[in-house]
């Protein structure tokens, strides 16, 4: 059955246009796994929201979309592959900080399969050249831009970060998004390093602070920490590998001082309190907006910076963590 999406541009915190809604063919990836008899097409499997979860799927499952990407992905919780698309290409700098990959220039896109097609979500990070043509590219692949905005306060040269959604055929997905990285210099894949680097931290005091622990990524502290409560977007249940999460990142400047960066996810009701927390430990707001348009409930993502004490800085994070229902830690 031919599935919709819906084709709009957004800017900051206000949309920009909307076009005709765009039908796509539907899923061609086949069932796996043990749950595949109650998941398939026509008979969607309940999520605990009352939206429909997505499919359990196995790595092979999702080969003709490596494929189509020419990019390799990880599969997350049996459910959403995800593919990373880093600008490893470019050398941004902001407030004096040369900012790494991992820290902010971190782009993906993420794959789940449902009862009714396959959903693509993504950020894309681009420069201000490149904008207008991966944005024809997307249109021309009937893949929405659901928001376009920045995540760095002061940065050299000019990027972009945009968001993407789109459902129907993974394949035909993931060529269209292919066709917008093509327009792009994000970098080819690269194998994964064999180890990680050292990270110049109290990486225990830091997970002591926020409650949770982090992860090495390419130099760079990381934290990902999913809402408690369901997210939808009217009929499917949004996994956080979607990029329904709050994502902190640490970024070792010597002397366990650190560069952080990332976005809060909040709801409309969580804003302020968020807000208040992080000006009380002097961490400044780089930009307030959504990244989709019709989940369920309203999110609204905050993007930070600062810099200092690697500690001090996890410490006055915490609050802000805790005004926004985080999903408890995993042991």
């Amino acid at each position: 059955m031919p599935v919709r999406t819906r084709v709009c541009v957004r800017l900051a915190c206000g949309v920009l246009a909307a076009a005709p809604t765009l039908a796509l063919a539907g899923c061609s990836a086949e069932d796996s796994g043990p749950a595949a008899a109650e998941t398939r097409p026509g008979s969607q499997q309940p999520g605990r929201d009352g939206g429909s979860a997505p499919v359990p799927t196995t790595e092979k499952d999702w080969k003709p979309v490596a494929d189509a990407l020419d990019r390799t992905g990880t599969l997350m919780d049996k459910a959403v592959y995800r593919v990373s698309l880093p600008r490893k290409d470019l050398k941004v700098t902001s407030h004096d900080v040369e900012v790494k990959p991992g820290l902010a220039l971190g782009g993906w896109a993420a794959f789940a399969k449902y009862g009714d097609g396959t959903m693509v979500t993504g950020d894309l990070v681009i420069t201000e050249d490149e904008q207008p043509k991966v944005t024809d590219a997307l249109q021309k692949a009937g893949i929405a831009q659901t928001a376009l905005h920045k995540h760095l306060l002061e940065q050299s040269p000019a990027v972009w970060w945009t968001h993407i959604h789109g459902m129907g055929d993974p394949v035909r997905l993931a060529k269209g998004v292919k066709a917008a990285l093509d327009t792009t210099g994000i970098p080819p894949a690269s194998p994964a390093p064999s180890s990680q680097p050292p990270i110049d931290l109290d990486t225990s005091a830091i997970d002591s602070a926020l409650g949770r622990k982090g992860t090495p990524d390419g130099g760079i502290y990381k934290f990902t920490v999913a809402r408690k409560d369901p997210v939808t977007d009217g009929s499917h249940t949004l996994p956080a590998g979607l990029g329904v999460y709050t994502g902190i990142n640490f970024q070792p400047l010597g002397g366990k001082k650190a560069a952080i960066n990332g976005d809060f996810v909040t709801t409309t009701d969580e804003i302020q309190h968020v807000i208040r927390a992080l000006r009380k430990g002097g961490i400044d707001l780089v930009e307030l907006h959504n990244h989709t348009v019709d989940e369920q409930p309203r999110l609204f993502y905050l993007h930070f910076w600062a810099t200092g004490d690697g500690v001090t800085l996890a410490k006055s994070l915490r609050p802000a963590l805790d005004a926004t229902h985080p999903a408890a830690p995993k042991h």
